[in-house]
């Protein structure tokens, strides 16, 4: 079984993958930034404590011993927070299941920060799991809460439910047409924010967006899932007419996409950022059914081996920045040439 981040879900075409993520504190301890190392090493071991009472595999993982390229690999695969990977504190860990489609990162902007991944459209049931997680955790540790304002968070845009519903899209189309600054403008005026690939303060690479809900107080978990599908159900309406368009000037998009393909084909040395803006065009033309010689496991495989820190893993060595991009060109043809 292919973990969540090779499989395609629903409208894979447009949407990557989707992810629910609650933010819990433990009561008694004061927010991280509060927090003394003792404070920090109590929660860890309060929540190592019940991981066996968790089920689904979860197992616990302290940072310490996780080596920056796993760490890394990690945020490159969106199971954990850059900013979480980089600490420089010995005090944070993970829950994460086999699957790692379930992890809770411990100590984080939160005491817990529980996310439940899924390739595709799939927020609905991504959601019953993620409740499903977080009553259990309930049944075994106390969470700050209060009966007038909801969950307690470190950042005040989390409380309430502490619920962050977000889905990584790929607009290609509305890019190539000139109608993405546009619709990016709509659904910011709708209430969702719009992020780079690595969620707060990341740019968006090859055409991909990270889209998510703002309010989290005075609303539920029904109405912010509600919400956030109605603007994507949008976003991939509108995408697919955009590529409807761009299909009507068939030799000049084949072009475009095959141009792509032959570098990612041809290249004997390549970035991970040139990569990635080359797989933009290549994902798009298989989607549309344009180029035949690339299936959609294929495409997925190139999109995480390419990353600096996969690459690594993909090949089981470390090695350098410049060594990097000539072993990538030889990874891709690899990946590509596979029966």
């Amino acid at each position: 079984m292919l973990n969540w981040y090779l499989q395609n879900g629903k409208e894979a075409d447009v949407v990557i993958s989707s992810r629910i993520r609650f933010a819990r504190n433990l009561s008694g301890f004061p927010f991280i930034t509060k927090c003394k190392e003792q404070d920090l090493q109590q929660i860890e071991e309060k929540v190592k404590d019940i991981t066996t009472n968790l089920g689904y595999g979860i197992r616990f993982l302290r940072l310490k011993d996780i080596d920056d390229i796993t760490k890394m690999s990690l945020v490159e695969k969106h199971i954990i927070s850059p900013n979480f990977a980089l600490r420089q504190d010995d005090e944070g860990a993970i829950l994460i299941n086999d699957d790692e489609n379930i992890s809770i990162m411990i100590n984080e902007e939160d005491h817990l920060r529980i996310q439940i991944l899924g390739a595709g459209f799939d927020v609905d049931n991504l959601m019953n799991l993620a409740i499903e997680v977080d009553e259990k955790l309930q049944k075994n540790l106390d969470f700050a809460y209060s009966k007038k304002y909801g969950f307690l968070t470190a950042c005040p845009t989390n409380v309430g439910t502490g619920v962050r519903v977000s889905v990584m899209v790929h607009l290609p189309g509305l890019t190539k047409t000139g109608n993405i600054q546009k619709i990016l403008e709509v659904i910011s005026n709708f209430g969702m924010n719009i992020r780079g690939i690595y969620g707060e303060g990341t740019k968006a690479y090859g055409d991909m967006y990270q889209i998510s809900n703002k309010q989290t107080l005075g609303i539920s978990e029904k109405e912010i899932i509600k919400n956030l599908k109605a603007i994507v159900e949008k976003i991939i309406e509108q995408e697919r007419t955009a590529r409807k368009i761009l299909a009507k000037e068939s030799i000049k998009l084949e072009d475009s996409v095959y141009r792509a393909y032959g570098i990612l084909v041809n290249c004997k040395t390549i970035s991970s950022e040139e990569a990635r803006e080359l797989l933009s065009s290549v994902k798009l033309g298989t989607d549309m059914g344009i180029i035949k010689e690339l299936d959609d496991l294929k495409v997925n495989k190139l999109y995480l081996y390419t990353k600096p820190a996969n690459l690594q893993k993909y090949l089981g060595e470390k090695i350098e920045s410049y060594e990097r991009d000539i072993k990538r060109a030889e990874v891709i043809k690899q990946i590509i040439s596979e029966k």
